[in-house]
């Protein structure tokens, strides 16, 4: 039995190992529109994985757009991705349709590689698959900077502390 977290109160099974502080940040492979983008596509700078289970819920499009506006005051310091397993079409027309422009996406449907190696793939207990609420701050040297595994995932992350993570990571 893996590691679970909560969905809507009843239990669900992760995949993958739990990311600490520290650990080297694994690769992935995802899409942003139909390129194909791995952790060596990202610039090697403070980077925000804000992970969701869809951008098409509340939650999801909250933490999304909260994060964007935080991420204004960091300006080039910084880069931001929301992944999802969302189709890349459907990440695009959000981000269109509510004006984000810090954040950009990458969704995990092609291989879930990154839900996989970051242990945030929902594995069992759902009819569909999803990734489990989760931030990381990885900073320029490919570590994990700082890690929060949402523990119910219609709950909201800690903003402020990732924002603040990232912040201190991209000094």
């Amino acid at each position: 039995m893996g590691r679970t977290v909560t969905f809507k109160g009843n239990a669900v099974n992760l995949a993958g190992p739990e990311l600490k502080p520290g650990d080297a940040a694994p690769d992935y492979t995802g899409l942003n529109g139909l390129d194909k983008v791995t952790l060596a596509d990202t610039p090697a700078k403070a980077r925000l994985f804000s992970v969701v289970p869809s951008l098409d819920t509340g939650v999801c499009s909250m933490q999304t757009k909260k994060f964007d506006e935080g991420l204004k005051a960091l300006g080039d310091s910084v880069a931001s991705y929301t992944v999802s397993l969302d189709l890349p079409f459907a990440q695009g027309r959000f981000c269109t349709a509510e004006n984000i422009t810090a954040m950009k996406t990458v969704s995990d449907v092609h291989n879930h590689s990154f839900g996989k190696n970051w242990g945030v793939l929902i594995e069992s207990g759902l009819p569909l698959q999803l990734l489990a609420r989760a931030v990381f701050v990885v900073d320029k040297a490919g570590k994990i900077a700082y890690a929060e595994y949402v523990p119910e995932v219609t709950s909201h992350p800690n903003y402020d502390a990732a924002l603040a993570a990232l912040a201190a990571a991209a000094k």
